[in-house]
């Protein structure tokens, strides 16, 4: 049962270091991508030129979570209070196609296995939906951003030529997705070594051919949507099995959406509408959780997991129902509507917030990649097509044209006029839940950021709660009368990666689960 409504907390979120003169803060995946963004903020950009120069960046240092064959999201809060959510999530393929054969379709399945368990992807010509990060991100800087697009792209450009060295954390995701890898002779060329093995720590991973291209991009823009370049990828996907069309290409819009609006604890928090499915889900948990008090000392104790518990199981109950979501408080209720596509691949998410007031938060994925990459490009496209929690009736059964619906759902917490905080996180289906229980850390318990981060937290799937370590036996004790109860041996990027900045105490923290990092940009 869920408790009568509290008496609202004090308006506090944490107790965080006082706001100093800085030029900016990042969060993201990587300390190259960290890097990218502080470079174009020191040099007169503001955070949605970084934003877009640290995105790109991501597609060189994370090549197997981002790609500018992917599609994702960014979330903008101006200093002007505009507020936008800029949707280049992928579109299902198959425009003036006509009738596909089923049987000449290039889609092999392949099996990943994550800790014991196995998962089957399907990759190929035909997993390739139409792309979308690269368009979007050009939108979002021809739009909000004020340098030189050459100069928002320079630190790509610098780090495809240079390289980046593999972190562990890169070299582990080549680890998971080795059968996918292993499956292209493209892909295999661009991520194992000279002997054919992978891409371990250390190794020095370069794409020439991806700066190029971007070099290029200043001039010709459209290249991939309506150039020769399209016109290649549409002839190789008749010749090779796939779906994606030249009429797909050209068809390819952003979207720029009116950000889900919900209040929690006197709070505005602004996250992904629908037809994506991860803000709307979050946003319920919240509304759910709203009508219980936590104490800001509760963290960790029975009533806090026996709440939480109770939020998760009820959001899967009402979600199995079908039909829309009813978000209390919401202000675009009638668009929090449940859908059925949603996306499971590797995503990866940026922060950024400049010394203006501008907050920019860029979620994105690839899936696992489809193996094949744009010719002269370094480009390779998504595999969206081939996961099939997006075709619960069937793979390539969307309606050609139809935005593909997703789980990423880059956040704000405002108040007053103030961004408090700005989050976002990779994780598949645990994309919601992660960052539910990062903000009520923040918002509820007051932790310090960094600690709100990395403290333990739990998901429920299919009646099961999956536990981090760390939280006292006795609360976890609390979950068994609402299902099976599976305590994990340590911390997991299966949990996600919340990256997280908090603008208004000038802090933040990257996520260690995905090798998050965190700058202060003086």
């Amino acid at each position: 049962m869920i408790a009568p409504p509290p008496t609202p907390p004090s308006r506090d979120v944490a107790a965080q270091a006082s706001v100093g003169a800085m030029n900016g803060l990042v969060s993201s995946g990587h300390p190259l991508v960290s890097e990218a963004a502080a470079l174009l903020l020191r040099e007169g950009g503001n955070a949605f030129d970084a934003v877009v120069g640290a995105g790109f960046a991501s597609t060189v240092a994370e090549p197997l979570l981002n790609s500018p064959g992917g599609g994702g999201f960014v979330l903008a809060r101006t200093d002007r209070v505009e507020e936008v959510l800029f949707d280049f999530f992928a579109d299902v393929p198959g425009l003036g196609g006509g009738a596909v054969d089923a049987g000449g379709l290039d889609f092999p399945s392949i099996v990943v296995t994550f800790l014991g368990a196995e998962q089957v992807f399907h990759v190929g010509m035909a997993s390739a939906a139409v792309p979308g990060t690269l368009k979007g991100l050009l939108h979002v800087h021809r739009r909000l951003g004020r340098m030189p697009l050459a100069d928002v792209l320079a630190p790509a450009v610098r780090l495809a030529r240079e390289g980046v060295v593999v972190n562990p954390f890169q070299a582990h995701l080549s680890e998971l997705l080795e059968p996918i890898i292993r499956s292209s002779p493209e892909a295999l060329g661009y991520y194992t070594e000279d002997d054919g093995r992978l891409s371990g720590p250390g190794r020095r991973y370069r794409n020439p051919e991806l700066a190029g291209f971007l070099e290029e991009l200043p001039r010709d823009p459209e290249s991939l949507y309506v150039g020769d370049l399209a016109h290649e990828v549409a002839h190789a996907m008749r010749e090779r099995g796939g779906l994606l069309t030249r009429e797909d290409l050209e068809r390819y819009r952003v979207i720029e959406r009116t950000p889900l609006t919900v209040r929690y604890r006197g709070r505005r928090m602004l996250t992904n509408p629908a037809p994506s499915l991860g803000g709307p889900l979050m946003a319920l948990a919240l509304s759910l959780q709203e009508s219980v008090e936590l104490p800001s000392d509760g963290w960790g104790t029975r009533r806090h997991l026996r709440t939480l518990g109770a939020v998760l199981t009820e959001v899967d109950r009402i979600r199995a129902l079908g039909g829309p979501l009813p978000v209390v408080g919401s202000t675009a209720h009638d668009e929090a509507s449940a859908v059925v596509r949603t996306s499971t691949g590797g995503t990866t998410h940026i922060n950024v917030a400049d010394g203006e007031g501008n907050v920019a938060g860029f979620s994105a994925s690839n899936g696992e990649g489809c193996g094949y990459f744009v010719p002269g490009t370094g480009v390779m496209l998504n595999n969206m097509m081939g996961e099939d929690d997006l075709h619960p009736d069937g793979f390539h059964g969307g309606e050609p044209g139809s935005r593909i619906s997703s789980m990423m759902a880059p956040s704000m917490v405002v108040e007053d006029g103030r961004v408090l905080a700005a989050v976002g996180t990779g994780g598949s289906k645990r994309i919601r839940t992660a960052l539910q229980q990062v903000i009520t850390n923040l918002v509820d318990f007051r932790l310090p950021v960094a600690e709100a981060v990395d403290r333990p937290r739990l998901h429920l799937t299919q009646g099961t709660f999956h536990v981090e370590p760390g939280y006292p036996p006795e609360a976890v004790e609390t979950l068994g009368t609402l299902g099976e109860i599976v305590v994990w041996e340590a911390k997991n990027l299966f949990f996600g990666g919340v990256h997280t900045i908090l603008p208004d105490s000038a802090t933040g923290a990257g996520d260690h689960r995905r090798a998050g990092h965190f700058m202060k940009v003086d």
